[in-house]
């Protein structure tokens, strides 16, 4: 099979030296060729060109959950259709790695690799559902590009957290948890809109929920991991269905420390709860809009500011080496 390694090596994790074992050992088994991406939405272009090209038959994603949202969108850039795409395999190379870690596959690269060839000789595979994201019409976000992302979205207060870090990291700050929950504290003092939610849902096949002042769409569990220990927002979120949506009415001192709390003791059959939270499961499609400009982020890239956003939860969206 032939196939393309898209190598971010801009990696948190990875060393030049570990992504030459990782291609060395992958060309063992596959025709490869190797693209090393160098700019943002290049994992995109590289990715796309291999889709559209017809020889590819495999593209293998080796960086954080940032490239591989880059070399989702550009495989599905013509749509989704699982059978005719080339498949996707990922290795883990970022701070978090929440989408390979979700298909199961070790948080080490070169494990990760060693798992992903084993798989790849028996010929196993699943296909996955993924969530997109587009403008609504009739808003000021209309002409906004659609876009596909694999575990999770959000508007208001987890977004603002997620701008917040990208802002550090810009600065030469390494993507820590401590760092994340650093930016937790200081977006839940600065966010004005945290005790009056401004956000809106709208589903065709239920009635409007007003005041939300976050919302976070998962599309898998676990939402993210703290270390080795995985958050659980939407416990019933799967790949194998469409989206869940967790949202928070009120973010008092008090509430927000509850939940906090919540999110911190999650399991697999239990997340977030009570009089402020909304849980949602297996929503096809929905609109969020908001009466202010919020902070909005998809598979934990931060997107600047939206007043609206149209989720549709795909189901068997694209194939996946696993």
């Amino acid at each position: 099979m032939r196939a393309l390694l898209v190598v971010n090596p801009a990696a948190t994790t990875t060393s030049a030296r570990v992504r030459d074992v990782i291609s060395t050992a992958l060309a063992s088994d596959l025709k490869l060729d190797v693209a090393t991406t160098e700019y943002r939405g290049h994992a995109r272009d590289l990715a796309r060109r291999a889709a559209e090209g017809g020889e590819v038959g495999l593209v293998v994603a080796l960086g954080g959950d940032g490239t591989v949202n880059e070399v989702v969108n550009g495989l599905l850039h013509h749509g989704p259709d699982p059978e005719a795409l080339p498949q996707l395999a990922v290795v883990p190379g970022g701070s978090t790695n929440v989408f390979a870690r979700a298909l199961g596959l070790p948080n080490d690269a070169v494990e990760a690799t060693g798992a992903l060839l084993d798989a790849m000789r028996e010929g196993a595979s699943r296909t996955v559902g993924l969530g997109l994201v587009s403008g609504t019409p009739g808003t000021e976000d209309e002409g906004v590009p659609p876009r596909w992302f694999t575990f999770c979205a959000g508007l208001g207060f987890d977004a603002g957290v997620v701008g917040r870090v990208e802002q550090q990291r810009e600065l030469g700050k390494r993507s820590t948890h401590a760092l994340y929950l650093r930016q937790v504290a200081r977006q839940f003092l600065a966010d004005p809109h945290r005790r009056h939610g401004t956000i809106s849902l709208q589903r065709p096949d239920g009635e409007p929920v007003s005041g939300l002042a976050m919302a976070i769409i998962c599309n898998t569990s676990p939402w993210t991991y703290l270390g080795n220990r995985p958050v659980y927002a939407s416990p019933g979120a799967s790949f194998d269905t469409a989206l869940d949506l967790l949202g928070v009415t009120k973010m008092s001192m008090a509430s927000a420390t509850r939940y906090s709390a919540q999110l911190l003791r999650s399991t697999p059959e239990r997340g977030p709860h009570g009089k402020n939270a909304l849980a949602l499961h297996d929503l096809t499609d929905f609109t969020l809009q908001s009466q202010a400009a919020l902070p909005f982020q998809v598979d934990g890239d931060h997107l600047g500011l939206r007043t609206s956003a149209t989720f549709t939860g795909v189901r068997r969206a694209l194939r996946v080496i696993v």
